[in-house]
């Protein structure tokens, strides 16, 4: 399909949403209630969405029509424009903002029509890793440790120096034992697997391979991310009954045992924009001062691999955030 060239200043734009969502968001920070902080980050999406001239289309969201307010998977946002799919998380992490913990984010990615896999809000197993690791080929149906040897055979690095992050759930007891078995050492992590499938691909971050099972659409939104970044991700989707099978054949997914490559989870011309929430290893978290509120953000884009750090200073005695919960 051809998407849709993606004017620039869209870019740029986007961060205004992914900053509203986190300043909105920062308020609960801390606070022990995920659903609060979820759905101020999902209110400042959907106004800052509304007011771009875009005619967007949401495929990757938070929820279905019929848990509304939440932004669901079909609803059209913008006031008009370029046709635009649009993969977001206003709050990735919810757990962690809640709990004050790290690597919170707004998240939101933008492609031209069909560019983004309309995958259902399940499960999937995910295998990342970086850029450094480009031109690797690895069978994606292997087991942990023969992925964990391929990389560290492809990099001439010793398997104990080879960092594997996993998401600290009793489902992956099986897969911890297993690289643990191999001598490659571990990073568990509480939520937040968009951040690190990113990590693996930013220099220093002391990540090398993600591995294990978290939500689809984070899997797609990470893609993106990897689109601009560099580095490969592979994405099978998990089916646990027959009704996620019915809703990803309705959605056009025919093939139930496919492995996603990068490109075939987020295709064409791609932008992709966050902003820290909480602290972490890829962005700086909200920070409030009096009246002055700090921001960092990251905006990419696929088309020309540019990459922008942007610090923002809000002044919040002009423009105070507004607790969309209210």
């Amino acid at each position: 399909m051809q998407h849709q060239f993606l004017d620039r200043n869209l870019a740029l734009e986007a961060v205004r949403v992914t900053e509203a969502a986190a300043l909105s968001s920062s308020l609960h920070m801390g606070r022990g209630n995920e659903k609060a902080a979820d759905q101020a980050a999902v209110n400042a999406t959907r106004e800052y969405l509304n007011n771009l001239s875009i005619n967007g289309k949401v495929v990757i969201g938070e929820g279905e029509r019929d848990k509304a307010p939440m932004l669901y998977i079909g609803e059209k946002v913008g006031k008009g424009g370029p046709k635009v799919d649009i993969a977001l998380d206003p709050l990735e992490g919810t757990t962690i903002t809640a709990q004050g913990g790290e690597n919170a984010l707004s998240v939101l990615a933008m492609a031209g029509e069909g560019g983004f896999l309309h995958a259902p809000d399940i499960y999937m197993q995910k295998i990342a890793y970086g850029k450094k690791f480009d031109n690797l080929n690895i069978d994606p149906n292997a087991p942990a440790d023969s992925i964990i040897e391929s990389l560290a055979k492809y990099s001439g690095t010793k398997i104990e120096n080879i960092v594997v992050c996993i998401l600290d759930r009793p489902r992956h007891k099986n897969l911890i034992a297993l690289v643990r078995k191999t001598g490659a050492r571990i990073k568990l992590i509480a939520d937040g697997d968009v951040s690190a499938v990113i990590s693996t691909t930013v220099e220093d971050s002391g990540v090398d391979l993600y591995l294990g099972s978290g939500g689809s659409p984070e899997g797609v939104l990470a893609a993106a991310a990897l689109r601009c970044l560099g580095g490969q991700i592979y994405g099978k989707l998990l089916f646990t009954n027959e009704f996620d099978q019915n809703r990803a054949i309705e959605m056009g997914i025919s093939d139930l045992d496919k492995i996603y490559t990068t490109n075939e989870l987020a295709s064409g011309e791609v932008m992709f924009a966050a902003t820290g929430v909480t602290d972490g290893t890829f962005l700086k978290g909200v920070r409030i001062k009096k009246d002055i509120a700090l921001t960092q953000s990251v905006v990419m884009r696929s088309k020309t691999k540019t990459v922008r750090y942007i610090e923002a200073t809000h002044n919040l005695s002009i423009k105070p955030i507004i607790d969309h919960n209210l």
